[in-house]
């Protein structure tokens, strides 16, 4: 089989080996290996930082082609002049594939799904990686995206995975998910105690989007109604300074520690210590953290978007926030006041992650191909 990949993700050749984005090769390592032949399109550059990690297949074949964005005049112009190139390669590319696999939503993502209409009787799947929720509110390139892919007349032959499992979708929109672990490293089911200090983790880049800031000052709130917890940030980012400063300001030193990027390993330790996961993100698709974490018998605190209501069993598996600080800390005052009910709700969550291993995932990928 001669499986096609089209993504926005850079494909980086070093000392004789592409690498790219490192949840992403994981990812598609286990696709790679079900295949013969693999074709990759997408940008052979990237200017900024990133974390990536090697392909494990020596054989690929990559097409580059131009990375467009609109965010500014001179990359409107090149991007309009980088379009009948990316076409011509994206179609040169599909009509040699035996199975036609998307990366959205992208800009590229976009562009490939009006060219795939051109090719009904081949293969496809899309890996839409995005929030799918159609109440959200989104950009009008994405909602484009998700029309044509969900259109089975514009999109024949086509499998699209999915985070969630929503209401009212066409027969080709499948449910699907991400996975970190294995089948052998689900552990033994843990009862946590809810003894103080209450320990809190927040995983994921200091960003805007995943509201860091935020979790500062519930954090503050919480020590101002005498709540005993300690507060541990695992990640980098560009608001890392304005958190510095807002810790040192309100003297939280000794309960707030920001340990930046680190291995899997300790981040694992880390949640095997916890008691509470906070992400107040603005947008996930499948925020693979939350899971992670519900793995290891820790308690999600995270805002009610994308999927995650579902992964969260509504409730039962996690709280959902508000995102009003003195609303958020009254309910989770409240609910450490019910460590039985708290117990329960690690154990469900321990139950509903401990399906989603890589072993099921490869197993789905297997299916799909």
């Amino acid at each position: 089989m001669r499986f096609l990949v089209i993504t926005l993700a850079p494909t980086l050749l070093e000392n004789e080996k592409y690498y790219s984005y490192a949840p992403y090769v994981k990812e598609m390592n286990l696709w790679f290996s079900y295949v013969d032949e693999v074709t990759i399109v997408s940008p052979t550059s990237y200017t900024q930082k990133l974390l990536k990690a090697p392909f494990e297949r020596n054989d690929l074949e990559v097409i580059s082609i131009p990375d467009i964005s609109f965010g500014t005049v001179s990359t409107i112009l090149k991007s309009i002049g980088a379009f009948p190139i990316i076409c011509m390669r994206l179609f040169k590319a599909m009509r040699q594939a035996d199975h036609i696999h998307l990366r959205c939503p992208a800009t590229i993502g976009l562009i490939a799904s009006f060219i795939q209409i051109f090719f009904p009787s081949k293969k496809k799947t899309v890996k839409y990686a995005g929030n799918w929720s159609p109440k959200t509110k989104q950009p009008l390139s994405y909602k484009l995206q998700k029309w044509i892919l969900s259109n089975e007349f514009l999109s024949k032959n086509m499998s699209v995975l999915v985070y969630g499992n929503w209401q009212h979708q066409t027969k080709n929109i499948i449910p699907f998910f991400t996975a970190t672990y294995r089948d052998s490293e689900v552990p033994i089911m843990r009862t946590p105690e809810f003894t103080y200090p209450i320990q809190i983790l927040f995983v994921g880049s200091l960003s805007p989007g995943k509201r860091p800031m935020y979790v500062l000052e519930w954090a503050k709130e919480c020590l101002a109604q005498g709540l005993d917890i300690r507060v541990h940030f695992y990640g980098e980012g560009l608001q890392r300074p304005l958190l510095e400063t807002y810790i040192s300001q309100h003297q939280l030193q000794d309960r707030v520690v920001l340990y930046g990027n680190q291995p899997t390993e300790v981040v694992q330790e880390a949640y095997q210590k916890a008691h509470f996961l906070i992400l107040p993100s603005k947008s996930e698709g499948w925020p693979k953290v939350i899971a992670e974490a519900m793995f290891w018998g820790v308690i999600p605190l995270v805002t009610p978007i994308s999927c995650v209501p579902w992964m969260l069993g509504e409730g039962s598996r996690g709280m959902l926030l508000d995102l009003d600080v003195s609303t958020d800390v009254s309910a989770f005052a409240k609910a450490l006041k019910d460590s039985k009910s708290l117990k329960e709700m690690s154990i469900q969550g321990q139950q509903w992650s401990h399906q989603y291993t890589l072993d099921a995932f490869e197993n789905s990928i297997k299916e799909l191909l």
